[in-house]
């Protein structure tokens, strides 16, 4: 998951940022609406944390144009104000969800799992392909019953590679969606993880290389799968 988090006091929002990669969740920061704005239009975002009280643009107009670019991606308000009125105009506005400073960072990332799974209610909480079970909940992995541990950057590739159900995913996408915006896009940085994460699962191998193209989950892996990064 990749999210943009609209803060403008430097001290929260790199805790938050901070925080959110503890949990696999790569996020870009804006400190105000016009960063926010040539963020949202340079990066593809699955859900925005916004802060309504950031220099202009406002987060209201933020959201507005979040809202009127029919993306569909979800809006997370924050602010220090908890009246009736101020949350009904956030809705208002938008907001698929709401929450007030001072907040938990595990309560922030129990409602972006939560907006994620709502954004995309065909897949399942739990999701399963080829032997694999992931929970981005808990943040587990098991393979024909066997639990797997991963760092926290090979479970953000292999949700994305679980998620495009044996699709094949470019390293240029696997680099915007488990990295944040500060990744150099010439590293090999996803092709070194990309090989770490099938030793960690173990054969018979089940991540492939589609030479040229990017990687995929293979639903009939075997021991004739290609094992190069």
């Amino acid at each position: 998951m990749r999210v943009l988090v609209v803060e403008d006091e430097p001290l929260m929002a790199a805790a938050v940022r901070d925080g959110l990669r503890l949990e696999a969740i790569a996020a870009d920061v804006a400190g105000d609406g016009r960063t926010a704005l040539e963020l949202l239009a340079a990066n593809s975002y699955d859900i925005a944390v916004l802060d309504r009280d950031i220099p202009g643009p406002s987060g209201d107009e933020v959201a507005a144009r979040i809202v009127a670019s029919r993306t569909g991606m979800p809006i997370l308000m924050l602010t220090a104000a908890d009246r009736l009125d101020d949350l009904a105009s956030g809705f208002g506005l938008g907001a698929d969800d709401y929450l007030t400073k001072p907040f938990e960072l595990r309560e922030l990332v129990l409602r972006l799992r939560a907006l994620d799974r709502r954004r995309a209610h065909h897949r399942p909480p739990v999701r399963e392909l080829a032997g694999l079970r992931l929970d981005p909940f808990r943040r587990e992995v098991h393979r024909d019953g066997r639990y797997v541990a991963l760092t926290r950057k090979q479970f953000a590739v292999l949700e994305v590679l679980v998620t495009a159900e044996g699709g094949v995913v470019s390293a240029e996408e696997l680099l915007e969606r488990a990295w944040d915006e500060n990744a150099d896009p010439f590293t090999n940085a996803v092709r070194i993880t990309v090989s770490a994460l099938r030793k960690r699962l173990g054969p018979p191998w089940l991540i492939t290389t589609v030479p040229g193209v990017g990687y995929r989950i293979a639903a009939d892996a075997g021991a004739g799968a290609d094992e190069r990064a």
